[in-house]
């Protein structure tokens, strides 16, 4: 009896584990933008609205962006940021503030918007009344459908942004034979444009606007084309019409004469044409099956099963509505993964980075732009890259780091005459690197280093040294700046960073945030020199460079606990309890950082815990996000997963103001913003695996709920691939290809066995998993710290070799 119990229950559990389908799926068209489907190929994207009677799709290409090639450095700063600092060191702090306003900011333009391209709708007459409706995006194939039906007649809708032939292709088909008429039409979102036809095309040239009285000069076309079996088509006055067609295939090109950062001299219009040549007349189901490959390839070397419940009968909307109600582990994986899709279809090698929005965007002038916010939102977008096994993904992100490294060197030298390059808190396609918006939050320069955090963690996940060495000049020069403008304080001589800001938070009962000596900064300029030393080790290039960075970490300020038991935010102990301001950017030692830990520094670890609980869980999407990470890090899977439905938590239309997840699962600041969608793909990350802290963590903070899961292809530091299985809350089965080779050290709360394990002793010898020897932190005489109490583990060390696959089991 006992033995058929136990068949029962492992069936059951095999069961439970079986993978829905990854589709986002809805019974009724969208009614807004950000409940529309997105689609894109890393150049171009679009939203589908899926509306029967006139189809809707809003589209856009990388390159559209207002303005042309500038720099926006102000010159006045560079005379005014001594005087700044020295009333910064007086304690005038508003005065500084307006200084920097008036003498730092810049005074050309605050940077260029991304654009939409515009918008093409597609009119079926007779539609209105529809029945048996559904559309989906399946993002295991980057396709989505419409289907419906009229009058006895079921419509097919299924539309895709090649990989392969670089444009959209939307096909329209019907059960009956002659069911398909309709009118097609373009509408520019732009001022500035012409139309014309040529071989049954609309076309669409025109030229990007003004901004900030910055001349627009990206000259775009857009191609829309179609071809019809059966029926009639006739191309007149920009409209394409079709009666009693047995299918129709749309394809749309657009392309830009965008080259790079300096120079507009690609010949948009023969782009246009090229790509329209190739893809038109393809067979149609052959380009499809070629794009689906291509996607696959990256995205189906990860999975995440969490096991499912009957929620997934339910449309995507009301499953979000409902999360923080019901058992929906399903919408947790399918959330994970809508990440990794978004990151695929918006970040392609060879393309520009995602932006705010990645590259979806229906306006001229969105929120902040839609530009790149370095002070997190550009960096928490790459954030999933490497851990989900999408490495190549980042090749975007790291050529734009180059890029403002050369502007950047322009920019420190006008405004601060330094060496080395610098980066505020915002850049754009044109990689402008000044200070713009107020002081406030302009008044933030570390941008270079946190950039080259993001460069320094590229060779730890692959201990590629051929990256490390390219990547080395740019780290020295991001260090070179602070080295030249760094200052002692007055008080501690410590050496800081000033004029500064903790990013966009100003302290409780002050009027002002500039200041000097940030937590976050000095996290950020520690984090870049160490890296720089260790690097400099590996590459055994530049130990005099190495010697120089030492003297600058001995005299820089260490972390500090102040009088409520917190990490202090500032230099002073001017923390709130009650501030809940949506930037936590003090926490970044924590996450992404890792000078934080509760093995190494219990003190701040348990100070960054009370940071956390003062600020609250409900803020803005992407500040959500980065509270999944911070509670991961904190080993407490329970409020990660608090924080995750938090986040999941359906925003409609008429909610202005409250963070959370729109009906199409796009980010919710609100506005949509794509950075929370990926910090949350990073963060359900967090919570099953961790590989910062000088070891290889497995199921660090698994939430309660997840007693049972299973997950296959992630990256772990050192170029560990990772494949796994846990019942009841409990490491199951672990298998490891170790790509790199060297010392694996892995810490699990279920004791293990397999071949080569023994118990780690000392350091661990892998130099990839070296960890940041920090200061002894400050901490204050009224602070009460509480005890770090720890679950029970076991670390093992096994030596690998390049190639291997190793296998693990839990003892029971």
């Amino acid at each position: 009896m006992k033995k058929h119990i136990l068949l029962l229950l492992t069936l059951t559990l095999a069961l439970s584990l079986q993978a829905a389908d990854l589709r986002l799926w809805y019974n009724r068209p969208a009614e807004n933008w950000n409940e529309a489907l997105p689609l894109g190929n890393g150049r171009l994207a679009a939203m589908i609205y899926g509306v029967p009677a006139i189809e809707h799709l809003q589209l856009n290409e990388e390159s559209v962006w207002a303005g042309g090639p500038n720099n926006n450095a102000n010159p006045d700063a560079l005379k005014a940021i001594p005087e700044i600092r020295k009333l910064i060191f007086e304690g005038k702090y508003k005065e500084a503030e307006d200084m920097a306003n008036d003498k730092v900011m810049a005074k050309t333009n605050s940077g260029m918007p991304y654009q939409s391209v515009g918008d093409l709708y597609i009119n079926f007459p007779g539609h209105l009344n529809y029945t048996d409706y559904t559309r989906d995006l399946d993002i295991k194939k980057a396709v989505a459908s419409v289907s419906y039906m009229v009058n006895g007649v079921r419509y097919h809708r299924e539309s895709f942004v090649s990989f392969i032939d670089q444009v959209m292709i939307v096909r329209f088909t019907a059960d009956r034979p002659g069911s398909i008429s309709c009118n097609i039409m373009l509408d520019p979102a732009q001022e500035k444009y012409d139309w014309s036809m040529s071989d049954n095309s609309i076309i669409m040239t025109g030229k990007t606007d003004a901004h900030e009285k910055n001349s627009g000069k990206v000259k775009y076309q857009t191609r829309i084309k179609a071809l019809n079996e059966g029926g009639s088509l006739l191309a007149k006055n920009n409209i394409i019409s079709v009666e009693k067609a047995n299918t129709l295939t749309l394809y749309i090109s657009i392309a830009t004469n965008f080259k790079n950062y300096k120079e507009l001299t690609e010949d948009e219009q023969a782009k246009c044409l090229a790509y329209m040549n190739k893809a038109f007349g393809r067979d149609y189901d052959k380009a499809k099956s070629e794009h689906i490959a291509f996607y696959q390839k990256q995205f189906n070397r990860v999975s995440l099963n969490l096991g499912e419940t009957d929620a997934v009968s339910k449309p995507i909307d009301e499953r979000i509505r409902d999360f923080a109600k019901v058992n929906d582990p399903q919408l947790a994986a399918l959330y994970f993964q809508f990440g990794r899709y978004l990151l695929i279809s918006s970040s392609q090698p060879g393309c520009q980075p995602a932006n705010l929005q990645g590259k979806w965007c229906n306006q001229l002038l969105p929120a902040w732009d839609s530009k790149y916010t370095t002070n997190i939102n550009a960096e928490m977008n790459y954030w999933p890259a490497e851990v989900t096994n999408l490495s190549e993904l980042q090749d975007p992100f790291f050529q734009m780091v180059r890029e403002v490294a050369e502007t950047g060197k322009e920019t420190a030298k006008i405004m601060y005459g330094a060496r080395g390059w610098v980066l505020h808190h915002n850049t754009d396609i044109w990689r402008i690197t000044g200070a713009v918006d107020r002081a406030t939050s302009g008044m933030w320069s570390t941008g270079g280093a946190w950039m080259s955090n993001h460069l320094w963690e590229r060779f730890r996940y692959t201990g590629d040294r051929k990256f490390l060495q390219a990547a080395y000049p740019i780290m020295k020069g991001a260090a070179q700046f602070f080295l030249d403008v760094m200052v002692e304080e007055p008080k501690h001589h410590w050496l800081v960073l000033t004029p500064a800001t903790s990013p966009e938070n100003v302290p409780v009962g002050h009027n002002s945030n500039i200041t000097a000596g940030c937590t976050m900064d000095n996290q950020l300029i520690f984090d870049l020199f160490t890296n720089l030393k260790e690097a400099e080790a590996i590459l055994n290039t530049d130990k005099a460079f190495g010697d120089t960075l030492q003297i600058a970490l001995n005299k820089m300020a260490p972390m500090q606990i102040g009088r409520f038991g917190q990490l202090q935010e500032w230099l002073n102990d001017w923390d709130d309890p009650n501030d809940i301001h949506r930037h936590v950017s003090h926490l970044w030692g924590l996450f992404p950082g890792n000078q934080i830990s509760p093995y190494r520094s219990p003190e701040l670890f348990d100070a960054a815990r009370t940071s956390l609980i003062h600020r609250g869980d409900p803020s803005t999407g992407w500040s959500m996000a980065w509270k999944i990470c911070y509670w991961s890090r904190l080993l407490d899977g329970d409020h990660a997963y608090k924080l995750l439905q938090n986040q999941l938590d359906l925003v409609t239309a008429e909610q202005k103001k409250k963070g959370g997840t729109y009906a199409n699962m796009f980010d919710a600041h609100p506005p949509f913003q794509i950075d929370g969608n990926f910090g949350c793909t990073a963060g359900i990350t967090e919570m099953l695996m961790q590989s910062h802290d000088g070891f290889v963590f497995i199921l660090p903070a698994l939430p309660s709920v997840w007693k049972n899961g299973e997950i296959k292809g992630i990256i772990a530091r050192g170029g560990f691939e990772l494949s796994y299985s846990w019942e009841n809350g409990a490491l199951k089965k672990l298998t490891v290809l170790s790509k790199a080779g060297g010392n694996l050290r892995l810490r699990v709360v279920t004791p293990i066995k397999g071949k080569g394990l023994k118990a780690a002793k000392g350091e661990n010898p892998n130099p990839i998993f070296a960890v940041q020897t920090i200061k002894k932190p400050l901490i204050s005489e009224k602070a009460k710290l509480n005890p770090v109490n720890l679950k029970k583990s076991y670390l093992y060390d096994v030596v690998t070799l390049p190639g291997q696959t190793l296998v693990f089991e839990s003892i029971k």
